[in-house]
């Protein structure tokens, strides 16, 4: 199985197969790397509908240029903790910020969500973020506003007056009542069409099915939530 960077070649194969409608999956296949590479990939280089092999690996060579700049400065930082890879931080970083925004969410803000879930602390000020993403202010303060308009993290001051912003067990909790609350919101305005639109016509009928359906979509995540809300405060012995 080839390893190291995608050549010009192979991510040109992405393209025809992203051009072809094919999954992740089988474009990995036809490469033999992993789905995640691929995924990784498309993601970080405009998404399956803007991706170009040419400007990819033109932006993937930067990059690389950039950290050998930094090469030096980083030589000097702490080792990881707990004995980890930074190359392989780095790599499931990238993962993780692919699969958020495969969810919907902007790359920055993607970003900065990711490096927050994979601190111990969990926690991290704007300043931090902005040092552990090479960003600036700006597009920091842009991504944490909107993660915390939607629920997916919290702040609050620690005792220098500095404000962190956090994700903890019951932010993923809240998060996901806050998704079931805006889907049963769906199903109210549904609703409302089934009255304006005329009871057993057809239009009506179908709002009225799209009612149903989210109705009980939205209870059963509220319902599962809140069964496994325990699961978020276990320690790791107690759910291997």
């Amino acid at each position: 199985m080839p390893g190291g960077r995608l050549t010009q070649q192979e991510r040109r194969q992405i393209a025809l197969g992203l051009a072809d409608g094919l999954a992740y999956a089988e474009i990995a296949r036809g490469l033999e790397r992993p789905t995640s590479t691929v995924t990784r990939e498309v993601m970080r280089n405009g998404g399956p509908t803007a991706y170009r092999a040419d400007l990819a690996h033109r932006a993937t060579e930067h990059r690389a240029h950039r950290r050998r700049q930094a090469a030096p400065r980083e030589a000097k930082a702490a080792p990881q903790a707990h004995g980890r890879d930074d190359e392989a931080v780095r790599a499931y970083e990238e993962t993780f910020t692919a699969v958020f925004m495969q969810s919907g969410l902007p790359r920055m803000t993607a970003r900065a969500l990711a490096c927050l879930y994979t601190t111990d602390e969990g926690s991290l000020t704007a300043s931090e973020l902005v040092q552990r993403l090479q960003v600036s202010p700006a597009s920091v303060s842009k991504a944490v506003a909107f993660l915390e308009s939607q629920g997916l993290i919290r702040r609050e001051r620690d005792e220098r007056r500095r404000e962190r912003y956090i994700v903890d067990d019951d932010v993923m909790y809240q998060s996901t009542m806050a998704g079931a609350r805006a889907t049963a919101q769906l199903g109210e305005i549904a609703r409302q069409g089934v009255r304006i639109l005329g009871s057993g016509s057809p239009a009506a009928t179908r709002l009225e099915n799209i009612a149903r359906f989210v109705e009980f979509v939205s209870e059963g995540i509220a319902r599962a939530a809140e069964q496994a809300r325990e699961v978020l405060h276990a320690k790791p012995e107690q759910t291997s």
